[in-house]
Parts: structure tokens; sequence; C-alpha cells
């Protein structure tokens, strides 16, 4: 079950919500992008309290996130004793208010891999942490990987709920995820004007001005300026995208239209 709101904004119109990525997909897209976490074990010198450990990691095909991490650490003795714990994960661009931003907690158990299990997550965890081959041969360190239970995503104020560990799993990162940053410099450096007249002919907004503040398979939020108040809003693509060059496509038909 999850609780939330259209993250979109306030529209200027009674038209149905424009659809956008499902928690789910919005979970498995932030594990996806990040690269630290704040992993939560239970105390072993402090029975019933949280232990707190920045914690890299890597994410199978699933989204379960896999450690390495020495016998000597606190977190791993804790983890050893009962595997019970919690990964916070947080969106990493900077933001005047980080409560704004995307975080998502998984809970679950964090265990050791061991026989098969051990090839394919140390080639994961070195594609993305290529300095690790100094140190994950030494006899003190080993896999580990979160069995996940259950899922908390808060994408933003009023934007929140629960994420089953079935639904977290069959999701997958947005097509748009590594690509983001770069299209949003590029539409808000290079065609402002056209994302007025977008948020103007698609969305009903009375917009004197637009920023493209996010994008995904499904569309985009936009920041808008109207003398002098500041509102947001949503615009689906005219049908889901995959990539950057459809992307690209949808963006000029749609401004093409605009204009016409």
């Amino acid at each position: 079950m999850s609780i939330g709101r259209h993250a979109g904004g306030g529209s200027a119109t009674d038209k149905p919500a424009v659809p956008e990525p499902s928690l789910a997909e919005r979970a498995r897209t932030l594990v996806y992008l990040g690269r630290t976490g704040t992993l939560a074990s239970l105390s072993r010198k402090h029975p019933g309290w949280p232990f707190g450990s920045l914690m890299p990691y890597a994410v199978d095909e699933t989204g379960r996130p896999i450690f390495l991490i020495s016998n000597m650490a606190m977190h791993t003795h804790n983890v050893a004793a009962d595997p019970r714990a919690s990964l916070m994960i947080a969106q990493s661009e900077a933001a005047a208010d980080p409560l704004a931003g995307s975080r998502v907690t998984l809970m679950g158990q964090v265990l050791p891999l061991a026989g098969e299990e051990l090839p394919p997550a140390r080639q994961l965890y070195l594609t993305r942490y290529e300095n690790a081959r100094y140190w994950v041969d030494f006899e003190d360190f080993a896999f580990y990987r979160m069995q996940l239970l259950d899922v908390y995503l808060v994408a933003g104020f009023g934007v929140m709920g629960w994420v089953s560990a079935q639904d977290y799993a069959q999701a997958q990162p947005d097509p748009l995820a590594d690509a983001a940053p770069s299209i949003l410099a590029h539409m808000n450096s290079d065609h402002a004007d056209a994302l007025a007249l977008i948020a103007r002919a698609f969305g009903g907004f009375q917009a004197d001005s637009a920023t493209m503040t996010s994008v995904d398979r499904l569309g985009f939020n936009l920041r808008m300026k109207t003398g002098d108040r500041i509102h947001g809003g949503r615009i689906a693509f005219p049908q889901p995208v995959a990539s950057v060059a459809e992307t690209r496509k949808a963006l000029v038909e749609m401004t093409r239209q605009a204009r016409g």
C-alpha cells in the first residue's frame, strides 16, 4: 500500500493527473543512481540500538544492494549477530532544501554470499568501484547482500509510500536515469523558450518562463514563473520514451506543435 500525491504540483486545469513512474520505479531508479547509503544495523554492544555506517554498494539485477565489508568493521559484527538492517539512500544532487529531495529506505537481512553467488557479485561491485581491486582479495573482506523485506520511498514533499519487495524487484530503473542531468542542462540552457511554449500548449499553464526540473520515460516536471508566482507542473510525452534519441524527437515534435 502506498500513500502519495501527484508530484507535479497544482495544475491550471481539471484534466486527469499526468502519468508518472510508479513508486517502485522511482525507488529502483534512486537505488540504481546512488553509490553510498547509510546502513543501520542493530548494535551488538548496545542491544536494541541502531548503529549507522556509511556504506558503498552495488546492485544486482533485482535491485538488491551488495556490500564488500571487512570482518573488522563494527557493522559486520552487528549483522553477524543479527542480520536485520536498513539502508537509506538519498538523492545525490544538492538541493536548497534537502527534504525536497528523494530518499529511499530498504529494509531486510544482510547475509554473506558464498559459492556460485560470489563471481557475479564481485563483477558487479568492481564494475562500480574499480579501486576495490586493491583489497577485494584480502582475507578479512567478504561480500554481503541485503535480502529485502520492504521498501519505503519519499519522493519529495507529500509523495511517499511503502513499496513491496516484490514490486520493487519487478520494477526497472528509468531508462533516462543516466542521461537526465544532461537533458535538463541542455533544455534549460538552449531551449528555455520552447519549455514555456510547451507548458502553455500541452499543460494549459500560464507560464512566462519554465525550467525543466526532472525527466523520465513518461514525461517531465517544470518549475514555472507567472508574474511573481512560482509554481510547478508536469507534462506527459505523447508516448513513453526509452532513450535520449527518442526524448529529443518527442521534445522537437512537441515544440513544433506548440509553435504551430
